[in-house]
This record gives C-alpha cells, structure tokens and sequence, in this order.
C-alpha cells in the first residue's frame, strides 16, 4: 500500500490516479470538505480514504505500507497563524518522517520554492543542502517548508534516521487538472483562463520593484504530469536520497502564460495590470527558477513540457472540456 498524504488535492489525486494504474493499493489522506474536491477521486476510487484526524489511528494499525507520498500541508502562501501552520507543515511531517524510519517505507515528501524568498536572479536557487541555512523565507508557509527540510538535514547528521529511505522535492510553480477547488490558490493558468473565458482581459499585478516591469515577473512554471512522473521515478529508484528542486529550469514571465492561455483559447491577448494587494508586497516573488542540476546528476532523464505545450493541454483537455477532472 502507498499513502499519500493530500491525496485529494491537484498533485496528490494525479500522482493517485498513476499509481493506480500501476496497480498499486492506495491509502489518501485528505479532507474533502465541501468546495467539491471529491471530484477529483471520482474517477479513481481509493482503497482508504482516511481523515487527518484519523491518520494516527489507521498508522498505530501498522498497515503493509511500502511508501508515503507526504503532500498534505497549508499552503496558502498568505496564511497568518503560526501555531497552525507549524502542527500541520513540520509536526506532522516529523511524525510521518519518524513513523516510515521506524517501518522502514519510503518517504518523498513536497518542499517548496518559496524557501527561496527573495532569491530573484538565476543562480540563487540551488538545491544543495550546504545551501540551506542561507535561504530566508518570506512568508510563514515558506518557512515552515523551510524549517522541515532542516530539521531532517540535522536528524539525518546526528545519526537519528539510520536505514532512512527518503527523498524531498521543492515543487515549483505548478499548474493542471484537479486544482479547481483552490480558489485564490489555484495557478495563474487557470486564474486568467477564468477571466478571459468570462469577457475580461488577463489581470495581472504591477509590478513592486523598480527593477522588473509589469508582467515581467518571471516563474518557473511545471506541468503537474512532470511532476509526478519525477514522483514515480523516486519511487522506482529508492536508491536515491536528497532534496531537489522539481521545475523545468526555465523561468518563462506572468506575460508569456497569458499568451499562451490566451493562444489555446483561441481568444485575443489582452493583459490589465492591477495593483499588488498590500498582503503580497514584500513576498512576492518576482523570479523564480529551478537549477535542475542535481537531478538530473542523480539520473532523472525525462524532458519537462514547455509553457506553451502544457498550458496548450491543459486549456484543451480540461479547462474547456466538459468534464475537466483527471
């Protein structure tokens, strides 16, 4: 059996829905709640469905578990409440991390780029972990990532995490099915895709720095398949231990998406820049990138989809089908 913890969400339903093709026994941990994120297990049932509140009971039970996909976290990159943010983001991490030591699973589990902060030029968004302690986050949810991947640094160098198998992937900007019921936290894919389907022009923020013009905010932007195919061939390859950025390391700008989303809806392009909401200013990345290097040095072959491509796939197969659901 694999668990995956936020298994209902956009990544963990589509990793869900791989592995079940696979043939793979599957143990989601989620809440569904009512914003209709059911929809994105429908078409895949999983073998548990288990609440998070329940997740310490099912684990007593001490089920045949061969991996745990820990996705499952607060990333609402505005989140104010420390307290909750903490219990969620790094507690319950160390226990999962804890309990798959001790049952000898494998443990893959989502970082994020916004421990990267204000990082914002090519260069500065190496993965290496003698890295770590120079990275300043600047939002609480990107500390909070930040503070497990140290925390696991330091238990692996005293010693506290012998026959660990494990790997952590800083996921960058990702976009594609599943993600509808995100609301403000869904990807600018799908954010300017509601806009211009509705009339509107793309609104996009002006930019907060002097330095880079508006629209000219440049992200890494990473299908979800790509993915979770680097989640698979974690998986297949347990062999491999580390933390690694997980983008197409090429930073493509907030005006390059509307193009794009607006080419595979065969709609005019047309941007209205709108002010920064004062909540975002000062954490706002402005650049982001994925140096790839130490993946691809650790064997990870597969080419990553191009902006146009994905967001081209997207649009068509789920955002203007009928039925948009993995």
């Amino acid at each position: 059996m694999i668990i995956i913890t936020g298994g209902a969400g956009c990544i963990g339903s589509c990793l869900h829905q791989a592995l079940q093709a696979r043939g793979e026994q599957t143990a989601i941990v989620d809440s569904l709640g009512n914003g209709g994120k059911w929809h994105n297990l429908c078409k895949h049932v999983p073998d548990f469905l288990i609440a998070p509140a329940d997740l310490d009971a099912f684990l007593d039970s001490r089920p045949d578990v061969t991996a745990v996909f820990h996705l499952g976290a607060v990333n609402d990159t505005t989140a104010t409440d420390g307290d909750m943010v903490w219990r969620t983001n790094v507690d319950l991490s160390l226990r999962l991390l804890e309990w798959c030591t001790h049952e000898e699973a494998r443990f893959i589990y989502a970082s994020s780029a916004a421990t990267y902060g204000a990082a914002d030029r090519a260069g500065m968004f190496s993965d290496d972990p003698a890295h770590l302690h120079m990275l300043r986050p600047n939002s609480l949810y990107g500390w909070s990532k930040h503070a497990f991947d140290c925390l696991l640094q330091r238990r692996l160098a005293q010693g506290d995490l012998q026959g660990l198998s494990w790997a952590g992937l800083k996921l960058f900007n990702v976009y594609g099915p599943n993600e509808y019921h995100k609301g403000a936290m869904a990807s600018l894919v799908h954010a300017k895709y509601v806009e211009l389907r509705a009339g509107g022009p793309a609104r996009l923020f002006r930019s907060d720095r002097p330095d880079v013009a508006d629209g000219h905010q440049a992200r890494d932007f990473i299908w979800v398949g790509d993915v979770v195919s680097v989640m698979l061939w974690l998986l297949d390859h347990q062999h491999v231990h580390g933390l690694f950025n997980c983008g197409t390391g090429v930073a493509r700008t907030c005006l390059d998406l509307v193009d794009a989303v607006c080419d595979a809806a065969h709609v005019a392009r047309k941007v209205e820049f709108i002010d920064m909401p004062a909540v975002l200013r000062g954490q706002y990345q402005s650049y982001t990138c994925a140096d790839m290097t130490r993946l691809r040095t650790a064997g990870y072959t597969q080419a990553f989809t191009p902006l146009a491509q994905g967001v081209e796939r997207y649009v068509r197969a789920y955002l203007a089908a009928a039925d948009p659901y993995l």
